[in-house]
């Protein structure tokens, strides 16, 4: 049976981005002007709609989730690794025992970037920009739950979530000393990880970087460096969930997501960071595009992907800035409002995501799990994750599929048939 997943609150409207403009560095950093801290609130609630932290509520009859501390990096502030707002950056970890002592999991959290100075500012006032607004403890579920009927490849592994609090997918690193931003992605990636191996994981007999949404980005961003962190011995590999954002027109022939990036990229001086392989034949923005990236990282890569990711769709491709008259409205809100040539549009989208993923794909090392879904973040959620009605493809889950791929009972290139094929989709439909 077809699961849907129904989002209150926020609606379409709430997709618009701040591009970046030639006045952006002259105008006053004291406050936001109304119209702005609107369209930065809208992003807030879009993001919080679509990704894990959507509070679509847990099944009653599900055991309440295990409930994991915040943890500040004390040491990190001595080596410049600060959110936005220069607040110490911070991580959940519970943990593991048994067979799983010795193996960890590291989950970046995910939440969009900010690309602008003013955007930036606001999103310092949020949890996605200083750890004086993050929970003091959050829900481990899906990829993360301590229950093995529940998370039946990873339930007993050290499982950390590091929380997102720099805007550039734990990649940036500059300041803004006039409007007192902190752009420090990487150095919190460094603070944090040097912390991780001092609590144990630099016994790791197993490792997994994963990440969802812009978290999902990092993962590929940092994959090889994580890589890098442990002996040729130590089994290492990475997931990204949701992080195969495309360099893609938008519904007007634009390139919304490309402009976004590229703000990014130059306001948080990404470009030293981004991978060599990369920046040394195409363009900064361009080297953030994931499609440019996966086929040349040396570390076994899982894509998992929507191939209708819900919110490439609402922020993407379909953007209010894109569709002023608003005609894809409907469509966003529900997907089988969507109307023929809405359709098309996003199967030549989905064309493009196969094409991004071929030269990838060739590799055996590498796994894939793309479904025909307008979702977006399936790896942290209980009901995606694992559970007696997840998401299939071939009969066959995506928690089964990762634990398959990472170790090594099968190969995994698991790509669905086109939308409306399949029935297994927790599809996202907002009202």
């Amino acid at each position: 049976m077809k699961a849907t997943l129904t989002v209150l609150g926020y609606v379409c409207c709430v997709v618009g981005i701040v591009l970046s403009t030639g006045s952006e560095h002259h105008a006053s950093f004291e406050e936001l002007n109304l119209k702005e801290l609107e369209i930065e609130k809208d992003r807030e609630g879009l993001l919080s709609l679509v990704e894990n932290d959507a509070a679509v509520s847990p099944k009653p009859s599900l055991p309440k989730p295990l409930m994991v501390p915040l943890t500040l990096i004390q040491r990190a502030a001595s080596q410049g690794a600060v959110c936005l707002d220069g607040t110490l950056p911070g991580y959940h970890l519970h943990s593991g025992y048994g067979s799983g002592a010795n193996s960890w999991l590291i989950q970046l959290e995910g939440g969009g970037w900010c690309n602008t100075i003013r955007s930036c500012i606001y999103r310092k006032t949020t949890r996605r920009g200083s750890s004086n607004y993050m929970e003091k403890q959050i829900p481990f579920t899906g990829i993360l739950s301590n229950k093995a009927e529940e998370n039946p490849d990873f339930f007993n592994w050290n499982r950390v979530k590091l929380r997102y609090c720099d805007g550039a997918s734990f990649s940036g690193d500059d300041e803004n000393e006039t409007a007192k931003l902190n752009f420090r992605g990487q150095r919190i990636w460094l603070a944090a990880m040097q912390e991780l191996m001092s609590k144990g994981m630099q016994n790791a007999n197993q490792a997994l970087l994963s990440g969802c949404s812009a978290g999902g980005l990092a993962s590929i961003l940092h994959c090889d460096e994580f890589r890098d962190l442990f002996p040729k011995t130590t089994k290492v590999k990475c997931l990204s969930d949701a992080g195969l954002f495309l360099d893609a027109a938008d519904v007007s022939g634009g390139r919304t997501l490309r402009n976004m990036f590229e703000g990014v990229v130059n306001l948080q001086e990404v470009k030293k960071n981004l991978p060599k392989t990369c920046v040394n034949y195409l363009d900064p923005t361009s080297c953030f595009f994931p499609q440019n990236l996966i086929a040349n990282i040396k570390t076994p890569l899982f894509l998992l992907n929507a191939a209708y990711d819900a919110w490439q769709l609402q922020a993407s491709l379909a953007p209010r800035s894109a569709d002023p008259s608003g005609y894809w409205d409907d469509c966003k809100l529900n997907h089988a409002r969507c109307n023929s040539s809405q359709i098309q549009f996003l199967q030549d989208f989905r064309n493009q995501m196969l094409h991004a993923i071929r030269d990838f794909s060739r590799s055996s090392q590498n796994g894939l799990f793309l479904n025909s879904c307008f979702a977006h973040c399936q790896s942290e959620r209980q009901d995606t994750w694992f559970a007696d009605d997840s998401p299939l493809i071939a009969n066959k889950g995506i928690a089964e599929s990762v634990g398959d791929w990472y170790f090594d009972r099968v190969d995994v290139k698991a790509i669905d048939c086109a939308y409306p094929c399949d029935s297994t989709c927790h599809n996202l439909v907002f009202k």
